[in-house]
């Protein structure tokens, strides 16, 4: 699917939606749409950055797995055009993202901090 075919996410809430469906459907380049071109994504100890090293990163991922369940999304920090965007997944770990808001009014990820551990008590 092109991205000018490919619904933009109108809020910075529904990136994470927007993940679990394209994450799901195997899309990759959906999922590379999710984010600003010089993106950041970490992911444990994988770093990578624009969309040559997000687009890669997820291709391996999809490969190795194929069912995404879906997150609580949780209220987002907004700043203006900025915003800190969470989702809790099943096990209880936390994505973290930072957001922006571009030119056409829709959001893309500029920082994605995939699974945070919760600390046990």
């Amino acid at each position: 699917m092109s991205d000018m075919h490919r619904e933009g996410a109108e809020a910075p809430e529904a990136l994470a939606r927007l993940f679990n469906q394209r994450a799901n459907a195997g899309d990759v380049e959906g999922l590379v749409a999710l984010y600003e071109s010089e993106a950041v994504l970490a992911a444990g100890r994988v770093v990578a950055t624009g969309h040559a090293e997000i687009r890669a990163f997820y291709a391996d991922l999809l490969a190795r797995r194929s069912e995404f369940p879906a997150a609580e999304i949780l209220p987002p920090i907004r700043n203006g055009s900025i915003a800190m965007t969470f989702a809790r997944l099943p096990d209880g770990t936390l994505s973290v993202e930072t957001a922006r808001e571009q030119a056409d009014g829709t959001w893309r990820w500029v920082i994605d901090q995939l699974k945070i551990k919760p600390t046990e008590s």
